[in-house]
């Protein structure tokens, strides 16, 4: 038999032999110096062979206890080897299966008709809250509960509408496992959560409307007292009242001013559709202003610490915070509204608006057949609405009707 010491002093030959123990546990010692373990045995008639391990990482006391657990399972009529082979299926099968293994697939495979801030946002969703919480364990094998206290961490931090949007995103993943086929996955579980999150309170970007306030903004805007890159975005922001995102990653390759035509990609839409925004002559007489500062560059508005970057995301509203405009009265996004809300006063047609903002429409069976770009009316109405930001901004609050 083999003692501690005796496997110590075992010395590597020039081929690979044997070093027995006993009741079939025997080292078999490589020219390298490796010492594996292995126990022979025999199951129906045939001869077998197991790995227990490799020394020094499996000491003697350890490899006999793991033969003691395989001589059971021969001794109970199972074949040790079959037993592994299934326990690594089982092993294999729960690495493949598990919730950040599937939700990671889920995300891949949707990725193409995301924009590129959702994908990232839903990443942050799993990498900060779901991963560290239930990410390794096998999708099948997690309970509501289990969801539910993720979700409720990041309710403690106040964050009501992301824990909504958290679970939202969960049952995508838990309804992918069904489709794929995933086994034991029969439901989306996150259906038995609806009530337990504590409801989401609507709130709207805060956004100046009235006329006269309008004006005032306009007028501030023009004082403005900072970057000129900045400026020149705050001053074009209520021009064409595009998604704030759209408009600090705005390049130069997409916007042709001898058209009068910003054709945004749909890669950077969130409808994942190309958008077209008319430019009004104010609008083009601006842009003309900035393209000698960052036309050779890719961006319109680049970042003042690189031209190889848009500004930051929290550009404008710093902007408009420095106008003395704080979050609860107006934010970069409420530029959007402001046209919105005086567009709709003035009379224009709803399709024309909705269709300028690049909402979705809601209702698929009038979004299959409402296919009209209606550039010509748009360009127009944006004509229109940047005449009607100068009478605001000269205090001339005449109202400028839709034709």
């Amino acid at each position: 038999m083999l003692t501690d010491a005796r496997i110590r002093k075992l010395k590597p030959k020039a081929a690979p032999y044997k070093v027995s123990d006993r009741d079939g546990l025997y080292l078999l010692v490589q020219p390298s110096g490796a010492r594996w373990w292995r126990f022979d045995y025999r199951f129906h008639g045939k001869r077998k062979t197991i790995s227990l391990g490799v020394y020094p990482d499996v000491l003697l006391a350890d490899a006999r206890a793991r033969l003691g657990e395989e001589r059971k399972r021969l001794a109970g009529g199972f074949d040790p080897a079959v037993v592994r082979r299934a326990e690594k299926a089982k092993h294999d099968a729960e690495t493949r299966h598990t919730f950040s293994a599937i939700a990671t697939n889920w995300l891949e495979t949707h990725k193409p008709k995301l924009a590129d801030a959702t994908v990232t946002k839903i990443r942050w969703l799993f990498d900060a809250y779901l991963f560290p919480q239930i990410g390794n364990r096998p999708i099948a094998s997690i309970e509501p509960t289990d969801l539910l206290a993720a979700l409720r961490r990041i309710e403690a931090r106040g964050r009501i509408e992301t824990a909504h949007r958290t679970k939202q995103i969960a049952g995508q993943v838990w309804r992918f496992a069904i489709a794929t086929g995933v086994p034991d996955v029969k439901r989306d579980l996150t259906a038995d959560l609806d009530g337990a999150l504590r409801p989401v309170v609507k709130t709207h970007h805060a956004a100046v409307t009235d006329p006269q306030a309008i004006g005032a903004l306009l007028r501030a805007i023009e004082g403005f007292r900072g970057s000129f890159v900045v400026w020149q975005a705050l001053r074009l922001a209520p021009l064409v009242f595009v998604r704030p995102g759209e408009l600090r990653k705005a390049e130069w390759a997409e916007i042709d001013l001898d058209a009068a035509m910003w054709r945004i990609p749909s890669a950077r839409m969130k409808t994942r559709q190309e958008h077209k925004v008319p430019l009004s002559t104010q609008s083009v007489t601006l842009l003309r202003e900035l393209l000698p500062l960052t036309g050779r560059g890719r961006f319109v508005f680049p970042s003042n610490r690189t031209s190889a970057r848009p500004m930051s995301d929290n550009t404008l509203n710093a902007g408009l915070r420095r106008l003395g405009y704080g979050h609860h009265e107006m934010t970069s996004h409420g530029f959007r509204t402001m046209a919105s809300t005086r567009l709709n006063e003035m009379g224009w047609k709803p399709d024309l608006i909705e269709r300028q903002l690049a909402h979705v429409e809601k209702d698929k069976i009038r979004a299959t057949y409402n296919k009209a770009e209606y550039l010509s009316e748009r360009g127009q109405m944006m004509q229109a609405w940047a005449d009607h930001l100068d009478a605001l901004r000269a205090h001339k609050p005449a109202l400028v009707a839709a034709s």
